[in-house]
């Protein structure tokens, strides 16, 4: 009463001030409110989005992964600060966890190669295993030959990884080359040419930096001294990752019979490859950042080639096979490489037998010109018909399974033979060779003719096909009896799911959406998922045997063997075994699993979560709780709320904090409410015939707001009798007091099924324990047939339900309403159970009969 005789004691003008804002206060929490619930959905759609790029079905490059990444990391940011904002708590170790698993995504987004400093160039001599970083693959490799392996090689030396970072600094192109790589659509034909010739054209019209044009005239007459001769050269690409586990392999250019004075143009011309256009497609497509494209130059003495070839230590189609490939051609084996001729071919036993020869066809060759370059010339008549003889042969599988045992695994090689018979190696890769024979793709109709089609409406949340007998899930304790290799049939999604995700051959719902939880959850376990289906668990029963296509989004009866025979078994993708993709699968282990499932759990604290989908359900569930609490912070305040006129025995003061009533109202009738969950559950109240009320006193209002049910009954006596309602247009906090008993109902209504939830809590009652326990027991078993998760303690029942579509929701809230009049003083008729179950069909069969069906 001394707050009341106060607040009379303030000027009209001060208590509108303060009325005002304290509206704006509230308004402002429910915009923090429905912030956090945007970006959740906006970061669960991202993360859908990139966990159906691990299906192999998508091109994608780093760019994708880098601003996928970025744009989560944005919005669990934004969910983080909302939360805050709206609870009023520092939230410091939640915090904490998101910048953990920040810097670890960081970490494997932006590793990048260090170029260490060295000489601008370095002799094959100076080059050891360990020189990737600076020789770039194919020299390191060759040098390795060369140096370890005592094999013949040329002579030459490498302009340096280091030389490539000084010339693109010096030149001022790095910042030019890499805003052109960003802007360059991968997929487009046109944009690729554009960006390389642009980027080429900056590199071949830029000048070498005169210390590097300096070193690579040094270098070319310490070769030329070493030889004793003014000699011609190759000048090779060896970018760092050529001739690697990504082999590069003709993506980049090479030059041959170079004359010492050409080879600075050369050597621009060389670096320039770097980014022509399959080698820019090949490095976004494989995951390589800019950073990672350097290039070093081999300068190689050249052979003059009386014949030339390539060598695979192994079959590449039937690996298993103990015997070597060898290909050859007269003159320079650039045509065995470029595939213009068809070389003679030698299949010979390892232990040292020929197998086979097959003759190729040759019409033309290629020489080295004397002032330098190459030619084309048709073959003459005076040149031996073969390529090589027997002891050649027999000396080139000696080298190569030389070269293989030392690398461990088959190689690809190129070799040529000078015409004093001289045998050189050119270069070594690794080959690539199939696991298994690749499978022929089965296409199939979308519908399959003679299956009976049980479904054929849903959402694909997994992609796949699933076969077995169906497990329709009844309710959430039945989990613990699912089998092994069943499908498991449910009306609506639940991350708890994930406890059978092992076991099972398929998930199936009537409602839910791709994005949420679960679905992914689905995903991370691979488990064909179809959700959305509206009727699956009334078509499907239990313990029929069903196909789930997941593909077309159909389920059939019984099995279908030419589903399970074409879709049973993947078939590996090869952009799979890019940098690429496992980068992203190594970054959505940081961002997709879900460990906090179940927020009934002891575990289910900031600090246990070790994603970023973890923070998102942490914090979802945080924001949930904060609006469910929200009012208790304001209950001795005064707020501005309007009297409902609704033709029923409950008086309701209405506080709209945005569009939730039409404006300039000082009472509110039906007809004015604009609130879609506060609209739904008063029609449910309106449409029933109430008990008789007992006295509405009509002291105070404010004090009736959020969890009074934790105030002791006789201190409710005296804080009033009326209930309170909280409203925006898609939100509402409904405070209810009828009698001695306390009930409050939050609801959210949206089309987005993520963001969509009832929560209901209700606590007391006149009468004695017993029959306050019964009702407890019949609100309880009504809300589970209303699909709500429901928690009981003595008489107070605490329930949740979410992720339905609005119409449902809605529904729901209508019935809610109807139960609120329904229960209104039944407790003090439930004198028995058999009372009690009685009130409790009649309830079902005249309200709820047509949802639960």
């Amino acid at each position: 009463m001394k707050k009341i005789l106060d607040w009379f004691g303030l000027s009209n003008s001060k208590k509108e001030e303060e009325k005002a804002r304290l509206k704006k206060i509230l308004y402002e929490k429910y915009v923090f409110f429905q912030k956090v619930l945007e970006e959740n959905n906006r970061a669960l759609t991202i993360m859908a989005d990139m966990e159906e790029k691990l299906s192999g079905e998508y091109l994608f490059d780093m760019h994708y992964i880098q601003h996928s990444v970025k744009e989560i990391l944005d919005s669990v940011n934004e969910i983080i600060k909302n939360l805050k904002a709206l609870s009023e708590r520092k939230f410091t170790t939640l915090e904490n966890v998101f910048h953990e698993i920040k810097q670890k995504i960081e970490k494997i987004l932006t590793s990048k190669i260090e170029i260490p400093e060295t000489e601008f160039t370095l002799p094959l001599e100076a080059i050891d295993k360990d020189s990737l970083l600076v020789a770039g693959g194919k020299i390191t490799h060759l040098a390795e030959l060369k140096n370890i392996l005592n094999i013949s090689t040329p002579e030459g030396f490498v302009i340096t990884s280091y030389a490539f970072l000084k010339f693109i600094e010096k030149t001022q192109l790095k910042e030019k080359i890499f805003e052109i790589l960003q802007n360059i659509e991968i997929n487009k034909i046109e944009s690729l040419n554009k960006g390389s010739q642009q980027i080429q054209e900056l590199i071949i019209n830029s000048n070498i930096p005169e210390e590097i044009f300096n070193s690579i005239q040094s270098s070319y007459e310490h070769l030329c001294k070493k030889l004793n001769r003014r000699c011609m050269v190759s000048v090779r690409s060896s970018a760092i990752f050529e001739d690697s586990e990504f082999s590069f392999a003709g993506q980049y250019s090479s030059f041959l019979n170079v004359s010492g004075e050409s080879i600075p143009y050369y050597y621009k011309k060389v670096i320039a490859s770097l980014f022509n256009p399959r080698a820019i497609f090949y490095y976004k497509t494989k995951g390589f950042s800019e950073t990672d494209m350097v290039m070093a130059v081999g300068v190689l003495s050249m052979v003059n080639a009386r014949s030339g070839g390539v060598i695979y230590t192994r079959n590449p189609n039937n690996p298993e096979a103990d015997s070597i490939i060898i290909t050859a051609v007269r003159g320079l084996g650039k045509l065995v490489v470029d595939g213009s001729v068809t070389p003679e071919t030698y299949i010979v036993n390892r232990k040292g037998s020929i197998l086979e020869k097959l003759p190729g066809k040759q019409p033309k060759m290629l020489i080295c010109k004397e002032t330098g370059g190459i030619e084309e010339i048709p073959l003459p008549s005076s040149i031996s018909s073969t390529s090589l003889n027997e002891e050649e042969i027999f000396e080139l599988l000696k080298i190569a399974i030389k070269i293989e045992e030392y690398y461990g695994s088959p190689q690809d090689i190129e070799w040529a033979i000078d015409e004093e018979g001289n045998i050189f190696i050119l270069q070594t890769r690794q080959l690539r060779t199939l696991e298994k024979k690749e499978e022929t793709k089965v296409y199939l109709p979308t519908r399959i003719k003679g299956a009976k089609v049980l479904v054929e409406k849903g959402l694909i949340a997994c992609k796949g096909v699933g076969y077995g007998k169906a497990f329709v899930l009844n309710s959430e304790e039945e989990l613990n009896q699912f089998p092994e290799g069943y499908i498991l049939v449910a009306k609506h999604t639940n991350p708890k799911y994930v406890v059978v995700m092992n076991k099972a051959a398929a998930i199936v719902t009537d409602v839910g959406s791709p994005t949420g939880h679960m679905a992914s959850l689905s995903r991370e376990y691979k488990v064909p998922t179809l959700l959305n289906t509206e009727i699956a668990t009334k078509v499907i029963k239990h313990g029929q045997e069903n196909t789930v296509d997941a593909i077309n989004g159909v389920i059939y009866e019984g099995k279908v063997q030419e589903l399970i025979e074409a879709y049973g078994k993947t078939k590996k993708d090869p952009f799979q075994e890019t940098l690429t993709f496992k980068t992203l699968e190594r970054v959505l282990k940081l961002i997709v699993p879900l460990y906090l499932v179940d927020p009934t759990s002891e575990d289910f604290k900031a600090e246990n979560c070790k994603t970023l989908h973890d923070i998102t359900r942490f914090c979802h569930e945080m924001v949930m709780h904060e609006m469910f609490t929200l009012w208790d912070r304001y209950q001795d305040s005064d707020i501005h709320a309007v009297p409902l006129l609704a033709d029923i025995p409950v008086g309701i003061l209405v506080l709209d904090i945005g569009e939730g009533l039409k404006e300039g109202i000082k009472k509110a009738t039906p007809e004015d409410i604009l609130s879609i969950p506060f609209k739904a559950i008063l029609k449910g109240m309106r449409s029933m015939k109430w008990p008789e009320p007992p006295p509405v006193d009509a002291k105070g209002f404010l004090g009736m707001i959020a969890h009074t049910a934790t105030i002791p009954e006789e201190e409710l006596q005296e804080t009033g009798k009326k209930s309170f309602c909280v409203v925006t247009q898609n939100y509402m906090n409904f405070s209810i007091r009828l009698g001695y008993h306390f009930s409050m109902i939050e609801a959210y209504v949206s089309e987005n099924i993520n963001d969509n939830y009832v929560k209901f809590f209700f606590k007391g009652g006149g009468a004695a324990l017993d029959r306050r326990l019964r009702r407890v027991k019949l609100i309880t078993e009504i809300l589970k047939d209303l699909r709500f998760r429901v928690n009981v303690k003595e008489d107070v029942i605490d329930a949740v339900l979410f992720k339905y579509d609005s119409p449902t929701i809605e529904k729901t809230l209508e019935i809610l309403g109807k139960l609120t009049a329904f229960t209104k003083q039944l407790d003090m008729v439930l004198f028995n159970d058999a009372i009690t179950q009685m009130y409790l069909e009649e309830f079902r069969t005249k309200y709820i009969k047509e949802l639960i069906d």
